[in-house]
């Protein structure tokens, strides 16, 4: 648990607002979404009321324009037709006719020609001249009608050249002498040149301007642009001229106002800006108070986890004073969190007689040296009862990474130090007990070895006696009583070796030649090997090995091996019965192999090999392998086993290779 979680109970949790944006069902999201939408809503009202209103201006403007036009064509095409009248008045020379035909198309520049015919239609006369593919008279048709009309009559639309004027239309006057029809008098009027000089710029500016046949064709236009859609029209019937002319002016495009389209795509951004940013701020406060919700929850986990523990908390900052304790750490100390939090060394579950150790120990945490694996103290609770901890330092580190103090977990290790020591008891209790049980198995090994000495210590006190009743001189008796002595020391030499074997000792750690303690250990299996009828090898370097270890009880690993090798091999033909022991240096270690040709170890009973009261032979208690293991773990080595490959097994083990052993 972090310790700045203290600042927050589980009261705090209960008083936190309730989590209602969880549900989505939050009023205050709800009304303001809900008035977000109203504007929204009104301002596409607004802006569909104001296109509307744009759009209706924008027609009756262009009908207000279209009908300008249509009138002021209309009076141009009146105007022609009142000077084209004026010709028709009195008789005229050809030569002034021509000349007053010219005056008229200088001032209207859409009268292209003008042209006289006769009573029968024939054409008399034309300004400017007509060449030879010009039309020679009226059609009957036209004719009988401007005579019985008695008024000008416009023709239906057609091409004139494919030059700029391109279009045109006919305008024919009656010409009447006493009420006489004596004529009739022609104007080509150029469509083109029309609209080109009564249209003004700044209609054309906003339009596209076209004359339009009866099929609807276009056929003359005014335009400054070439349009690529369609945009707002009108269409007018363009009277007198009749024959289904009509007129239509066309909008570039539509009209639009570009500071209120502005303004209003400004709140529609803003608009959609604040749902983006409420929608945000619900997603936040969602995310704060699902995060809050997991917070409780992992706080009131951690709280139930910590009460529950048997190991004790407690947190310090960088000075060393305590800052949270879990409830263990309280009741391993007997004292209340109110006395434990805030408190600075010496602490007031320091034992007094402790108190330089444990001084040391706190200076070491607090400079970042505490042992990776932990140390031990003794703390006092306030009964005064003194109990064994077992305490690991960790770097206490903040959520920006900065180390902010530390914290400690507290075992108490009472129980299981005395029950260490009970173990212990009773493992050297096992290990003296298999030794006596391996001097036992080797009795008749003593005996031989002890047999040879004290024959030969009476074989040699009889011949002194007799020597000494016969007179023998003292210097030759001196040899005698020599080697006397000699085998009196190996019997005494014998009867101390199986006494520090079987007595019972605190192990001591010393200098231990290996090689010495190996010769020495074959030797008492020399009956034994003979009486088995199996070869005994021994393999050793040269150079001395010197080994940091209890002597007596490297010898009982080595004896236990040796015979469990021999009773491995009672079922092996006598001549393949064969048992090695060497020894090499390995690193800064050095190793020991015990080699036999038996029978193996099945994968079954590997499993278990080293684990007490654990046996493969019939009367074995299954001490044996177990006790050697922690003899040689209490070196500091190993032992382990391997198959041999010519059948058996091989037993290892290592020991630490002594200081300044070279």
């Amino acid at each position: 648990m972090i310790p700045g979680m203290m600042k927050q109970s589980p009261a705090d949790f209960a008083r936190a607002p309730s989590p209602a944006l969880l549900t989505g069902r939050n009023p205050v999201f709800s009304l303001s979404l809900l008035a977000i939408g109203g504007i929204i809503l009104l301002l596409g009202v607004l802006l569909f009321l104001l296109q509307q209103r744009d759009a209706k201006e924008q027609r009756e403007t262009l009908i207000t324009d279209v009908l300008w036009l249509e009138q002021g064509l209309q009076f141009q095409l009146s105007s022609d037709t009142e000077k084209l009248q004026q010709l028709t008045a009195g008789t005229w020379t050809a030569s002034q006719a021509a000349s007053r035909a010219a005056v008229v198309m200088g001032t209207n520049p859409e009268i292209q020609r003008i042209r006289w015919y006769d009573a029968r239609g024939t054409l008399v006369a034309s300004e400017p001249p007509a060449g030879d593919a010009a039309p020679q008279g009226l059609g009957e048709t036209e004719l009988a009608f401007v005579r019985k009309l008695g008024r000008p009559v416009f023709s239906a639309p057609r091409q004139l050249s494919t030059g700029p004027d391109r279009w045109g239309i006919d305008l024919v006057l009656p010409i009447f002498r006493d009420n006489q029809f004596v004529g009739a008098l022609g104007g080509v009027i150029s469509l083109d040149a029309l609209l080109a000089n009564q249209v003004p710029w700044w209609l054309t500016a906003r339009y596209q301007v076209s004359l339009l046949d009866g099929s609807g064709r276009r056929i003359v236009d005014k335009s400054n642009v070439d349009l690529d859609r369609s945009g707002p029209s009108y269409e007018v019937p363009l009277d007198p001229p009749g024959h289904d002319l009509s007129l239509r002016i066309m909008a570039y495009h539509d009209a639009t106002h570009l500071a209120r389209n502005i303004i209003a795509a400004a709140m529609l951004l803003l608009a959609a800006s604040a749902i983006a940013g409420l929608w945000a701020t619900l997603r936040q406060a969602r995310r704060r108070i699902a995060s809050e919700q997991a917070l409780k929850e992992e706080y009131l986990f951690r709280k139930a986890m910590e009460d529950s523990l048997n190991v004790g908390l407690r947190a310090r900052d960088m000075d060393g004073k305590i800052i949270y304790v879990n409830p263990a750490f309280c009741k391993m100390v007997e004292r209340p969190p109110e006395q434990l939090v805030g408190a600075t060394p010496p602490m007031p579950y320091w034992a007094p007689d402790e108190l330089e150790r444990t001084l040391e120990a706190n200076r070491a945490t607090l400079s970042g040296q505490a042992p990776e694996g932990g140390f031990e103290l003794r703390f006092q609770r306030a009964s005064g009862e003194r109990f064994d901890a077992l305490i690991h330092e960790a770097p206490l580190i903040d959520a920006s990474g900065r180390q902010t103090g530390w914290m400690g977990s507290v075992v108490d290790i009472t129980e299981r130090k005395r029950a260490d020591e009970r173990a212990r008891q009773e493992q050297d209790k096992l290990q003296h007990t298999a030794r006596l049980i391996s001097m036992g198995e080797m009795a008749s090994t003593l005996a031989h070895e002890l047999n040879q000495p004290l024959a030969a210590i009476v074989n040699y006190s009889a011949g002194c006696q007799e020597a000494i009743k016969g007179g023998m001189p003292l210097a030759e008796i001196s040899d005698a009583l020599g080697k006397l002595h000699a085998q009196a020391l190996r019997a005494g030499q014998i009867i101390r070796r199986v006494h520090d074997f079987v007595r019972k000792r605190e192990p001591v750690l010393a200098r231990c030649a290996i090689d010495d303690l190996i010769r020495g250990t074959v030797e008492f299996f020399g009956p034994d090997v003979r009486r088995r009828r199996m070869a005994l090898k021994v393999s050793l370097p040269k150079v001395p090995l010197i080994a940091a270890a209890d002597r007596i009880l490297v010898e009982q690993v080595i004896i236990n091996l040796l015979r469990n090798g021999m009773e491995a091999m009672t079922q092996t033909e006598p001549k393949q019965r064969r048992l090695d022991i060497a020894a090499r240096e390995v690193d800064q270690s050095i190793e020991i192999a015990v080699t036999d040709r038996g029978r193996g170890i099945s994968p079954e009973a590997a499993a278990h090999l080293f684990e007490p009261f654990v046996t493969t032979k019939i009367e074995g208690m299954g001490i044996g392998l177990n006790i050697c293991r922690s003899i040689i773990e209490f070196h500091g080595g190993r032992l382990w086993h391997e198959d041999n490959p010519g059948g058996g097994t091989i037993f290892r083990f290592t020991l630490p290779r002594a200081v300044n052993a070279a």
